[in-house]
């Protein structure tokens, strides 16, 4: 499969992170993707999927490249808004569809993280299950529920889960791992394997920020797709979710996650519904 990719120069990464970064602060508008929505009152509005996962740039550590396969039509949907309160506290759920075909990949480069471990890997310690990539692959149907609490009568959300597996639909968020090795000097990556993402959960906190990640399932990735190698990966995802931590995420990311559910709290119409995160400045100027 043929994936457009970003080029992007290194020697001048920095410089231009700098002034992205330095006119994202001095804009009066706010930066990153607009999302479309009517909340399931009239027209659906599609946007593109890389955009509905604009967070995925913002809550890694390590650089990321976007990639989309020739004519990919993916687009996200928000179907119906329902929403609940009792004064105090709120709690609202957005279904929405992925439509259309293709795939979307979000692949990380583990260089810095290499550099960093180079003796380690040197002397025969590897890397074990590196995040290579986060995937949308096809359509598929989902929501996204917040929760939070009105504060001196301003909503304040602490809570946004994405769920890709609704009405029993399988979800079509993938993430791809790996183990880096070193081999005769040379870099390499094994044991691949692919889990299945149910969902994602953001959680306002004051320590170091973190999403919950539910499996599921999870098998290497040159397996077949019999309905024995589905159930076996299946039980590998439900005992895998017994014992997977958070994983730590950037506070960029985290924050982003939260004003995303804060505009879908309120309803935010059409054009006004702008999401926005430094990281996302640099992404979005090179893909």
């Amino acid at each position: 499969m043929l994936f457009n990719r970003a080029k992007i120069n290194s020697n001048a990464l920095p410089l231009l992170a700098f002034f992205l970064l330095l006119a994202g602060r001095l804009a009066a508008a706010p930066t990153g993707p607009t999302l479309q929505f009517d909340y399931g009152h009239g027209e659906l509005r599609e946007n593109l999927v890389s955009k509905f996962m604009y967070f995925v740039p913002l809550i890694s550590p390590e650089p990321v490249s976007v990639f989309t396969d020739a004519g990919n039509s993916q687009c996200a949907r928000v179907l119906s808004f329902s929403s609940r309160t009792n004064g105090a506290t709120f709690s609202v759920t957005c279904e929405f569809d992925f439509t259309g075909t293709g795939s979307l990949q979000n692949v990380f480069d583990h260089t810095p993280k290499i550099q960093i471990h180079q003796r380690e890997l040197q002397a025969g310690t590897p890397l074990k299950h590196q995040l290579d990539s986060i995937n949308v692959l096809g359509t598929g149907s989902g929501s996204v529920e917040i929760e939070g609490v009105f504060t001196n009568g301003q909503r304040v959300v602490n809570l946004v889960v994405l769920r890709f597996n609704r009405h029993g639909y399988a979800s079509p968020v993938t993430i791809n791992l790996e183990d880096i090795v070193c081999r005769n000097g040379a870099i390499h990556s094994e044991n691949e394997i692919v889990a299945r993402v149910n969902s994602l959960t953001f959680r306002r906190s004051s320590g170091t920020p973190k999403m919950e990640v539910v499996l599921a399932s999870l098998k290497p990735k040159d397996a077949g797709d019999s309905l024995w190698q589905n159930f076996i990966g299946s039980l590998k995802g439900a005992t895998v979710n017994l014992f997977l931590p958070p994983l730590k995420v950037e506070p960029e990311g985290q924050q982003a996650m939260l004003d995303f559910g804060l505009a879908l709290a309120m309803e935010k119409p059409d054009d006004r519904a702008r999401l926005s995160g430094p990281c996302w400045v640099l992404v979005q100027a090179l893909v």
